[in-house]
């Protein structure tokens, strides 16, 4: 899977807006990176909200096709972190523990807010999916999002650098 890059024709999270790239956006999402024994991969945006989005749809391919996952339930995630990397974290755990809990596939992200808040940052969105049924495949699994080699890095757009523990 090295140097897959993230093109599709489904959800390209956006902050305040709402879902695009349904159809011609080429832009490059994420791509999954070489690693030893973890899975690693970088994420882009042309704001922070679009890089968590992107982030999120990278750490869903590394367990399932994104782009086939029909947009048929929404889950509002909300959730903060004192600093960008733990909230992060906390984002990218969402999506196992609605795996985990409520076999939900996350297809896309919408709608993403990331704010300071009282304590750190704040993050307000929703995820796009469906149940895991017999029309999805699982092709890995991910236990857990780490702080190993985690990078944020600001300017002319954003990247996110993440490493997984799988």
């Amino acid at each position: 899977m090295a140097g897959h890059a993230g093109r599709s024709r489904f959800f390209l999270a956006t902050g305040g807006g709402g879902v695009l790239g349904h159809g011609g956006d080429h832009m490059t999402r994420y791509e999954i990176l070489p690693h030893t024994g973890d899975a690693e991969f970088r994420a882009y945006g042309r704001t922070l909200e679009e890089a968590f989005g992107n982030a999120a749809l990278a750490l869903a391919s590394l367990m399932w096709d994104w782009a086939k996952v029909k947009p048929r339930i929404v889950r509002q995630v909300r959730t903060e972190g004192r600093d960008r990397e733990q909230l992060l974290v906390n984002f990218l755990g969402e999506i196992l523990f609605l795996l985990d809990t409520q076999s939900f596939l996350v297809g896309g992200v919408d709608g993403l807010r990331i704010a300071p808040g009282e304590a750190g940052w704040q993050l307000d969105g929703r995820f796009l999916g469906d149940r895991l049924s017999g029309g999805y495949e699982i092709h890995g699994g991910v236990k857990a999002v780490t702080y190993n080699d985690m990078r944020i890095e600001e300017g002319d757009g954003v990247a996110l650098q993440v490493v997984v523990d799988v």
